[in-house]
């Protein structure tokens, strides 16, 4: 798993071991920054559920001005420690722009200046239906709304979500039992 475009391309992710973090494949990350376009130069993101960060990391690689990750899981927070120092040695930044939130993502609350124009959310593929509500109503409330917001969600094919007073105006990936990606915005 590597770093697929911007200033950091090419720079290998570490992924725990026995771990249940599922990281989102290299093709989806290419095929979501593709979409996303120069919407990441200059933005903030929250990469919930981070994992080993590789979304988070992706758009500090391709012009994101920084953002938090959000992870409860210990071995995922080392290699997630591990990914963002190093792509912020290729980067000449030690990493004061990003952040790592040690808890869990539906319990976290951000800042003002914590919210963000991008969220990235790859929660659990196990998770119950009642979760993707509750994170249907969780991901409004984290967003700065002046900034035309987008939520990325990816789930299995299969699972829907839905944002109240949002809409999902775009989609990518074969659907069932594949990872799909939604594009979410406010109404």
């Amino acid at each position: 798993m590597r770093i697929t475009g911007g200033r950091a391309k090419g720079i290998s992710l570490t992924v725990p071991r026995g771990s249940t973090v599922r990281p989102a494949t290299d093709r989806m990350r290419e095929a979501v920054f593709s979409s996303l376009g120069e919407r990441v130069v200059g933005a903030r993101f929250i990469d919930l559920f981070a994992g080993t960060g590789a979304y988070g990391l992706e758009a500090i690689s391709r012009g994101a001005a920084g953002g938090v990750f959000i992870e409860r899981d210990r071995h995922a927070i080392q290699a997630l420690r591990r990914n963002l120092a190093a792509v912020g040695k290729s980067l000449g930044n030690p990493g004061e722009v990003m952040r790592i939130a040690t808890r869990d993502a539906l319990s976290w609350r951000p800042t003002d200046s914590e919210r963000a124009s991008l969220v990235f959310a790859d929660p659990p593929y196990g998770v119950p239906d009642d979760f993707l509500v509750e994170l249907g109503r969780f991901l409004p409330g984290i967003v700065e709304v002046a900034s035309d917001p987008v939520a990325i969600v990816e789930t299995p094919g299969q699972r829907a979500l839905k944002v109240s007073g949002w809409h999902c105006f775009k989609t990518l990936g074969k659907g069932r039992g594949q990872p799909v990606c939604q594009f979410w915005r406010p109404d």
